[in-house]
């Protein structure tokens, strides 16, 4: 099963939560005096799977969160899931300085995650994954490594289908 980007045009954009992840003020100074903007990252997902993060900026704090959960809409990517509930491997994502390491937990465990990274692994649906942030631990580094980690997963069919192989001889 290999992972496709989802067409926005397809999706109701109702069907997806949304989180902001960061909303910060940004301030230009030029020779008239200081403009004042605002820079907004929102992350979306279906909860059964499917993620994506933007980012968006604008004069209006609303104006700012709008456009960036309609450019996550666009970033939406399709996550495999064992279960249901979590992982299939351990994985390490990677954006700028920061670092996450992602792994798989039993069932029962919970989401053990901070800040961004919770929010991500939440709106995809996971509910059973153990993460650990290195480096940096910028906001918006650390959601786009997370959803890095998450699309870099190879599922037992993907891997078997590159092999040759089903997935019964892959997995023993």
């Amino acid at each position: 099963m290999e992972k496709k980007n989802v067409n926005p045009r397809n999706v109701n954009k109702d069907d997806y939560k949304d989180e902001v992840l960061s909303l910060r003020r940004v301030t230009k100074v030029t020779k008239g005096g200081r403009t004042l903007h605002f820079s907004a990252t929102v992350a979306v997902g279906d909860g059964k799977g499917k993620v994506g993060i933007g980012s968006g900026k604008s004069s209006e704090v609303v104006e700012a969160i709008k456009k960036a959960r309609a450019q996550a809409v666009k970033n939406v990517k399709t996550i495999d899931m064992v279960e249901n509930r979590t992982i299939s491997h351990d994985m390490i994502g990677t954006q700028g300085a920061a670092k996450v390491l992602l792994r798989p937990a039993k069932a029962g465990t919970g989401i053990i995650a901070g800040g961004p990274i919770r929010i991500v692994l939440e709106l995809a649906g996971l509910k059973d994954v153990v993460s650990k942030s290195l480096g940096s631990n910028t906001k918006i580094n650390t959601s786009k490594a997370a959803m890095k980690a998450l699309t870099s997963q190879k599922s037992a069919e993907h891997i078997a289908k590159l092999r040759g192989k089903t997935v019964e001889e892959i997995l023993g």
